[in-house]
């Protein structure tokens, strides 16, 4: 008799040990399987120069940032002016992939859209929040179907990965990236890649 409540019991305690451990972790660090690895390769059309494409090792001998961002992310609206004060501070190159400008956007239907029409749309779209917000990138590339993210493992934006002169990815910030994580989080992490080499 006693055994048949004692199991209930115990179930409930070992479930609720695990919930209490899980409360205690962190939800911005996701870890990624990508980290100390090479970066997913890539070649996307620019954003100033759409005819122009830019692949990932143009970026070789640089440490520097991936940011992954777009128009209709609010997130990003948080984010942005720190990545502002970082570009005019010249702490580290940052490259924009801008994800799913188009399809991402829950208040537009892409579907029956031409690939030229989206791509139209999403380089008007992105062009003018940089130019109402400001444009902290040395250039940023379209990720218009959002596969170089799915590459990169992307959960949301924004994302931000910093790469090392090899190409390899040496840390990756979940959700925006504020004052607080970019004095103690970014800027040590990027201090430590340059110093490895």
């Amino acid at each position: 008799m006693k055994a048949k409540f004692l199991v209930p019991l115990l179930l409930f305690f070992g479930l609720a040990g695990f919930l209490a451990f899980g409360l205690t972790l962190n939800p911005r660090e996701v870890p990624s399987p990508l980290i100390d690895k090479p970066a997913p390769n890539f070649s996307l059309a620019r954003l100033d120069q759409p005819e122009q494409a830019f692949a990932l090792e143009e970026m070789r001998g640089e440490v520097w940032l991936l940011n992954v961002w777009a128009s209709w992310c609010v997130a990003c609206r948080e984010e942005h002016p720190v990545l502002v004060r970082m570009a005019q501070q010249k702490l580290v190159p940052i490259v924009g992939l801008n994800y799913k400008e188009v399809r991402g956007d829950g208040a537009i239907n892409p579907r029956g859209l031409a690939l030229e029409a989206e791509t139209g749309m999403a380089i008007e779209r992105a062009r003018r929040w940089l130019t109402d917000h400001g444009d902290p990138y040395v250039l940023s590339v379209l990720d218009i179907d959002g596969r170089v993210g799915i590459d990169f493992g992307v959960y949301g934006v924004p994302e931000t990965f910093l790469i090392d002169r090899e190409g390899k990815i040496r840390y990756k910030h979940i959700g925006p990236i504020t004052p607080e994580a970019l004095q103690n989080v970014l800027i040590p992490k990027i201090e430590e890649v340059r110093r490895a080499g």
